[in-house]
């Protein structure tokens, strides 16, 4: 399997210092593959005046990174692919510790703070109902071996969505699970909005047929911001992203999914670019990619996304199996907010409610 590897960053230095603005972000790709599953080494290919892409956006920015895979019916192969995920980060985050040594006021942080996997990073099976067999509790081995993962690894993961057991042996539960640095699971959230859809020339999904939905808006604080987990159709719902932001506060935004390969080729990068001008957040959407079995398929696509609705992370192959960076920059959070001050502009329920037809 080949890895991907693509560094995207956003407002030099000196700019964001200077400017009144909103920022033209900047592009720069330093890629880096990696061979076979069976090989722990990654060679690392730089081109002359790519430096300049491993350059921090400034003393208020954080790294994060989101990956992209193509998840199976095979927990230990999974497992072993979020693995070279984890670790490909790190051996750039090596490059990054020696840049920190030759030039280091300007270098950037030697690793993401914030990894992000897909919707059912950890399980795919063929027929809606095989999630069911593999389904455990999140103090279970599954989801420990994941723990440990982010520990070793010192960087916070976001989970989601985990089959987590249910309340009974028919259903289970679709959660997102966010793991910090030190292994321990700090939040959970579990999907509110169930995949029930017939999808235009496709097939028909049922996802509440195994799956229970959840009740609650979770946000929690972490060293990328505060973050606001969801989940994949939970997207096409922006009441619950509105409560994130104005209610609970929420900075960056998280959207794992596994889009299928029509509904993400209509509405996937506007669905989340939406999110991201109308919260004034930051929007993380680690994606499923490519040909699961010979029943589904995932759009792909994983992307990092600004408070100003642009795209500043994506891997140049929206099917490979990599991670794409970038940097939250709370600065430019404060900067959109400022300019464009919609918290105060914003309309209660209760108005509306009142409000004449």
């Amino acid at each position: 399997m080949s890895f991907r590897f693509h560094v995207a960053h956003s407002t030099p230095l000196g700019k964001i210092r200077s400017s009144s603005t909103h920022q033209q972000h900047h592009k720069h790709i330093l890629a880096k593959r990696c061979g076979s599953t069976s090989s722990n080494s990654v060679s690392v290919k730089s081109r002359a005046g790519e430096l300049d892409s491993v350059i921090m956006a400034g003393a208020s920015s954080v790294r994060v990174a989101v990956a992209q895979m193509t998840s199976i019916n095979d927990l230990a192969a999974n497992f072993a692919t979020s693995s070279r995920l984890v670790k490909l980060y790190l051996v750039y985050g090596l490059f990054n510790l020696f840049l920190e040594f030759v030039y280091p006021k300007e270098a950037a942080s030697a690793g993401a703070k914030l990894l992000c996997l897909p919707e059912n990073f950890s399980y795919v099976g063929d027929k809606d109902g095989d999630s069911l067999k593999v389904a455990e509790t999140l103090d279970g081995p599954i989801m420990q071996g994941y723990c440990s993962l982010a520990r070793e690894s010192s960087m916070w993961l976001s989970l989601g969505g985990f089959q987590e057991k249910g309340s009974d042996d028919a259903h289970l539960c679709n959660t997102h699970v966010l793991v910090d640095d030190a292994g321990n699971i700090r939040s959970t959230y579990r999907k509110m909005h169930l995949f029930d859809v017939d999808i235009p020339g496709g097939r028909s999904y049922k996802e509440s047929s195994f799956t229970e939905a959840g009740k609650d808006i979770v946000a929690v604080d972490s060293p990328v911001g505060r973050l606001g987990p969801t989940v994949c159709y939970d997207l096409r719902f922006p009441e619950l992203y509105q409560q994130l932001r104005f209610q609970h506060e929420a900075q960056v935004l998280l959207v794992p999914s596994a889009f299928t390969k029509v509904t993400g080729q209509a509405h996937w990068e506007i669905l989340l670019r939406a999110r991201a001008i109308e919260t004034q957040c930051y929007v993380i959407a680690a994606a499923q990619a490519g040909k699961h079995n010979d029943k589904r398929e995932s759009y792909g696509d994983s992307l990092i996304i600004d408070p100003w609705g642009t795209v500043i992370g994506r891997l140049p192959d929206r099917l490979s199996t990599g991670i794409a960076v970038a940097d939250i920059d709370f600065s430019l959070i404060d900067s959109v907010r400022a300019k464009m001050p919609i918290a105060k502009h914003r309309k209660s329920i209760d108005f509306w409610k009142s409000a004449s037809l």
